[in-house]
């Protein structure tokens, strides 16, 4: 989606809004300019650290680049800043903040950034599972020599639920593998098809991999339903939002011994003592750390400063956030 944002259109929200000399964007850490390559010219920045007392440009910040998981309380803060116009993500995902995003506001993610990093962990907990590491640290725990057969990501039917530029990135190297993909996004293309076709999908797959952002119309995909159609022995691996899936659900089958399960976000998140989850059989649980490699922050810096460029230039922004929430 192409969207060019207007520097001074003169709207309710800014008809005391002069032409700028300078464009002022807050950004998320004092390290974020240095990452990012020194601002585009043209610009000045404060920092938001997410502090509930806002910076003294408060009054001119055109742009800002909120830190990742600001409470709700503070980003409701947003509609405070009377000239701003445009919010970049560091992040993928926007269910965090879209509610908070004022009226006229264009707001934009980091879609790319993330990429390789949850690409490598998707390939990484897959062979982990199917290489049966976590039984075998079990079983060094125990002190047991637990020798048994392990298996292959060769000739394995993934199903990659949510086709964008991660699933795209990912599907290579599931196919370097000798796996089979099969694609599914929100809409059905050529050699993709429809998440309404999902059902009937599920039973042929031995590992389902979950993408999707979590909107109106995802939260909940994967409910009861859903996984009683998967075959047993079935692999789910979530790296998209933990509220695609109905988590009690899912604990009943973990703990039926029916399927498997590699997460890296759940609901609730972060998981509250004595969740069941915590203690889950056939589980994989990390701590929404897919993309928390030493490379995305660069790379999302990189597409913060590129987005800069086209907001001064007014150019179309890119990664725009639609109404449907992606």
């Amino acid at each position: 989606m192409d969207i060019h944002v207007q520097k001074n259109p003169g709207n309710s929200r800014n008809t005391s809004f002069p032409l700028p000399g300078e464009i002022t964007v807050w950004l998320p850490t004092p390290e974020s300019e240095a990452l990012m390559g020194g601002l585009p010219q043209g610009f000045r920045a404060d920092v938001w650290t997410g502090e509930d007392e806002l910076p003294a440009s408060a009054d001119t910040v055109e742009v800002v680049v909120p830190p990742y998981g600001v409470g709700a309380a503070r980003l409701a803060r947003l509609a405070e800043l009377p000239r701003l116009r445009l919010v970049q993500l560091e992040s993928a995902g926007v269910e965090w903040i879209r509610p908070h995003i004022p009226e006229g506001v264009v707001l934009c993610n980091a879609k790319g950034a993330y990429d390789r990093a949850v690409t490598e962990w998707v390939v990484g907990v897959a062979l982990s599972h199917l290489l049966r590491l976590p039984r075998f640290e079990q079983a060094r725990r125990d002190g047991r020599w637990d020798y048994t057969y392990t298996d292959t990501l060769e000739d394995k039917r993934v199903l990659l639920v949510g086709y964008g530029a991660l699933g795209s990135a990912l599907a290579p190297f599931l196919t370097a593998f000798g796996a089979e993909v099969t694609a599914v996004a929100r809409r059905a293309r050529p050699g993709v098809h429809g998440v309404d076709e999902l059902p009937g999908l599920l039973p042929e797959a031995d590992i389902v991999v979950l993408l999707l952002p979590l909107t109106e119309t995802t939260t909940g995909l994967m409910d009861a339903a859903c996984l009683s159609r998967m075959r047993d022995g079935t692999l789910l691996v979530n790296a998209g939002r933990g509220g695609l899936v109905d988590t009690d659900a899912l604990v009943a089958e973990l703990c039926a011994g029916r399927l498997y399960a590699a997460l890296d976000v759940t609901a609730p998140e972060p998981l509250p003592a004595g969740h069941p989850l915590w203690s889950a059989p056939g589980l994989i649980l990390t701590p929404h750390t897919a993309g928390s490699n030493t490379s995305p922050p660069a790379k999302a810096m990189a597409i913060a400063k590129a987005q800069l460029t086209r907001y001064a230039s007014g150019e179309p922004l890119a990664n725009v956030i639609g109404d449907a929430g992606y």
